[in-house]
């Protein structure tokens, strides 16, 4: 079943918003960023302005005012162009200090994100029928929820503001110039307070919807979750298969440490351990080769082929292929067992360079029975 139709209901991963993340996709708040805008340039023109005002009347007065005829060529050129140097250098600087606080703003909620896959050419952008369904999607209903109360919100605050001063208003005409304009500055100070606290109470509400909605879009299927498994890990049934492989492989290749076992114990055709033990180098007793039905009987073969004397007992060789590894000792449970059959061997050998008499039928071998898997399987009645 495809994905899309599926209602993503899983938190994301981290591979999937480290990826959202790479493409630029992070959650980012508009409203903090015109905020930080308009806030920052609010307050660097409140707090700089009467000495940026004062800066450029003096620079005035000094570039107006000639020493020279103001006939003489480039003179009055180069002193409108130092004024507007001047002017220049004030707005840059106004400008940096703007795009500082836009670029802060932007770190405060997505952080630093160095990404230029948006940037880059995507025809589904101008796919009219994806765009209709972006229109109808739960971001931009609430971006157009969140407009209309912040229009409605700044409407009302600005007819309040308008009806208690707009008797005021019309009096400015009778009120010298001076005091006119500094009546002007003052209700321009107190809308733009007002209109940067009602952008503040929307930025503090904006943010954590934001990111609200950002862990909403990126939420998973079940489908992608089970597809992005198998994408980092592999595909359980190839890994098993490998896995299958490679175990055939390493016991295909300790068939060749047979002819240097001390003995092969056999199920007697299902399963084959061949066993040494070199007491000079060795704790204990170690697998050299083991293997089930065709690498069993080749095991078998091989032993036989070079003398390895072959034991069948089922028990003891259901126990050891179970719970032992290729090159690995074997399990400290089962050193009772491997001893006796090891004591077996040696006379045996001993008796076939006539250093002393046959031995007789293997004794019966104390196997735990939970390490055989066939007993352990079986339920009692």
């Amino acid at each position: 079943m495809d994905s899309n139709s599926q209602d993503r209901q899983l938190p994301a991963s981290e591979r999937k918003l480290r990826k959202a993340r790479e493409d630029g996709q992070v959650a980012r708040s508009r409203d903090l960023a015109h905020l930080a805008v308009l806030g920052t340039g609010a307050l660097a023109i409140y707090s700089l302005g009467p000495w940026a005002a004062g800066f450029m009347r003096d620079q005035f007065a000094q570039q107006l005012s000639f020493k020279r005829p103001v006939l003489e060529t480039g003179a009055m050129v180069s002193q409108l162009g130092d004024l507007a140097l001047a002017g220049l250098v004030l707005v840059v600087a106004l400008a940096l200090l703007i795009n500082a606080a836009s670029i802060l703003s932007a770190l405060a909620t997505g952080g630093w994100v160095w990404s230029m896959k948006p940037l880059m050419p995507d025809v589904s952008r101008i796919n009219p029928l994806k765009g209709i369904g972006q229109l109808l999607a739960l971001r931009k209903l609430v971006d157009v929820v969140k407009m209309c109360v912040v229009t409605a919100v700044l409407g009302v605050m600005a007819y309040l503001f308008l009806s208690e001063h707009l008797l005021d208003m019309a009096s400015l005409a009778m009120q010298p110039s001076t005091m006119a304009l500094q009546q002007m500055l003052s209700w321009l100070s107190q809308g733009l307070g007002l209109m940067l606290l009602c952008l503040m109470v929307v930025a503090m509400m904006d943010v954590p919807m934001q990111m609200f909605l950002h862990r909403k879009d990126m939420k998973m299927s079940r489908q992608e979750v089970k597809d992005e498994h198998k994408d980092s890990e592999g595909n359980p049934q190839i890994k098993g298969r490998l896995r299958q492989r490679q175990r055939d492989m390493a016991h295909n290749r300790s068939i060749s440490a047979v002819p240097k076992a001390d003995f092969v114990v056999m199920n007697p055709t299902h399963f084959a351990v061949a066993i040494r033990y070199d007491e000079a180098n060795m704790a204990a007793p170690s697998v050299v080769a083991k293997g089930a039905d065709l690498i069993a009987m080749k095991i078998k073969e091989v032993a036989q082929d070079h003398q390895v004397p072959v034991i069948e007992s089922p028990m003891l060789a259901r126990a050891l292929y179970a719970n032992s590894d290729i090159g690995q000792s074997i399990p400290l449970a089962l050193y009772s067992a491997v001893a006796q059959v090891l004591a077996y061997v040696y006379r045996l050998k001993s008796a076939m360079q006539g250093q002393g008499p046959m031995p007789g039928d293997l004794p019966e071998l104390q196997v735990p029975p939970e390490l055989d898997p066939y007993t352990a399987r079986e339920v009692p009645v």
